[in-house]
């Protein structure tokens, strides 16, 4: 503990966010670039080194975080990188893009501000990569052993590295023309520029992982032929089964997918388009569904010049302050969070309607109507009670030109015939069924991520990926000395 009242006599200070007007115009990352070094050892210092730390309980992948804390406050950032890349294969994408339920486990977030966990995090995994400090890590010798793994997310990249660094020989099979899964296609720029993922893959090649990309296996790839060619085949291609909405006017065109919208704005980050067939450049938009992809079509749609957009969501707008009853500490509480896409709007007055920043709060759609084309001009929308029962007298309508849903996804994606072909069970939920040891009812199939999980957090993809590395590993040798964070039935901590 480097300043043991660090955290009585220093504020909690997070990473500016570069001014909305200056950041709505491009699609780099919506931080400060350089400001974040600064302030992180100071933040490091509010860390209290507790005897009994909750942020690892918090986070599925166990990380060392007083550990770590400790040494970027004395600015030992080698040893830091060490603590912190030997729980997290991914810490520049967890440190951008995971919501920090560590945060909301911190000791401190008791009675004062969390320490800055996630900042401390990404600024090391920042620094360790300036100072050269994660060279690739092949294998000393080869195992003799080959396992395939089905999709790039960070569940199927964290497994493949762990399995690839254990000496096997492991191929990484991608649908799409590049590796990454989500984080490539559906992650805005602007939340995780694509460089970093970029080098992760570089030093993943280094290390011996060879990638198959525009491969989708039940389709370019029979299934039952990758059990014959590899001795463990490792199914994390994610939950992409889509949830839809089932009301009237729904066939209209303009009502889009959110992972038919994202990909799209992504492709024209990469240079392959230059423009989005599906822009929302002058149009009304409303995103239905108020998670984290309802919010990254919201910033999409802002930077790419929306008449307006409004983001909807189901429940009752949250209070500012952790509800003790219902969210209890160390529980991630469901409190009124601003994303840097809901401040854009917020500033930009991008929802003339809404009930703060582009939200709409205990709202349910009705129905769509459409113009004589067929094409989508309106959304009718009736407000909820808690038991989401329609308030009478409600009801209203709104512009809308483009309607994005964002429900979430339920399993994995039933269209390209790869659950057919190996002939896995799924549960009731409609994702992959497996034991405790990650392993399918089919011998040397074994499943991990949503996929299996559902629909769940980026710490989560890659304690599971780490996880069933561990599994696999054991199946090809009888033992492991790889880690394994979590087990398949474990869950976030919750009441």
């Amino acid at each position: 503990m480097a300043d043991p009242k660090g955290f009585m006599t220093t504020p909690r200070e997070e990473w500016p966010r570069r001014p909305v007007q200056e950041r709505v115009g491009d699609w780099d990352e919506v931080y400060v670039p350089g400001a974040l070094l600064p302030l992180i050892s100071r933040q490091a210092d509010r860390c209290m080194d507790c005897g009994i730390p909750f942020c690892h309980d918090a986070c599925p992948l166990g990380n060392l975080i007083p550990e770590w804390n400790d040494l970027v406050s004395r600015e030992d950032w080698r040893a830091a990188s060490d603590r912190l890349h030997a729980t997290n294969n991914f810490p520049e994408f967890t440190g951008r893009l995971c919501p920090a339920p560590c945060e909301a486990g911190c000791v401190l977030a008791i009675n004062q501000p969390a320490v800055t966990i996630k900042n401390v995090e990404v600024a090391i995994a920042d620094r360790a990569w300036e100072d050269g400090l994660t060279p690739p890590r092949p294998p000393d010798r080869l195992s003799g052993k080959t396992v395939a793994v089905i999709g790039s997310g960070p569940t199927g990249l964290a497994a493949a590295q762990q399995l690839t660094r254990a000496g096997h020989t492991v191929a990484v099979y991608e649908k799409d023309d590049r590796v990454g899964g989500l984080m490539r296609y559906g992650i805005p720029s602007f939340k995780m520029e694509k460089h970093h993922l970029d080098r992760r893959i570089e030093q993943m090649r280094a290390e011996g992982t060879r990638f198959r990309t525009s491969t989708t296996v039940g389709r370019d790839v029979m299934a039952a032929d990758l059990r014959v060619r590899y001795d463990a085949v490792v199914i994390a291609t994610g939950a992409t089964d889509w949830r839809e909405l089932h009301v009237p006017g729904r066939e209209l065109t303009g009502i889009q997918q959110a992972m038919e919208y994202l990909p799209l704005a992504n492709r024209v980050g990469e240079g392959d388009l230059t423009a989005s067939p599906m822009s929302a450049a002058g149009k009304h938009v409303v995103i239905v569904g108020g998670g984290d992809t309802g919010a990254d079509c919201l910033g999409t749609a802002v930077r790419e010049g929306a008449a307006s957009v409004t983001q909807l969501d189901i429940y009752a707008q949250p209070g500012a302050e952790r509800d003790e009853d219902t969210d209890p500490w160390p529980t991630y509480p469901k409190i009124y969070r601003l994303s840097a896409a809901h401040e854009e709007a917020r500033d930009l007055v991008s929802a003339p309607a809404a009930d703060a920043d582009a939200r709409l709060f205990a709202a349910s759609t009705l129905r769509f109507t459409g113009d004589e084309t067929g094409h989508v001009r309106s959304l009718h929308l009736v407000e909820v009670d808690e038991r989401r029962r329609p308030v009478e007298g409600t009801s209203r309508a709104l512009p809308a030109d483009l309607v994005l849903l964002a429900l979430g996804f339920s399993g994995p994606d039933r269209e390209d015939g790869l659950v057919e072909q190996l002939g896995v069970s799924l549960s009731p939920r409609g994702t992959i069924a497996r034991d405790g040891g990650f392993a399918t009812d089919v011998p040397g199939v074994f499943a991990a991520g949503d996929a299996a999980r559902g629909q769940s957090l980026i710490v989560w993809a890659i304690a599971e990926g780490r996880a069933v590395a561990s599994a696999v590993d054991r199946h090809l040798t009888g033992s492991s000395r790889l880690p394994s964070p979590i087990g398949p039935y474990d869950r976030p901590m919750s009441i």
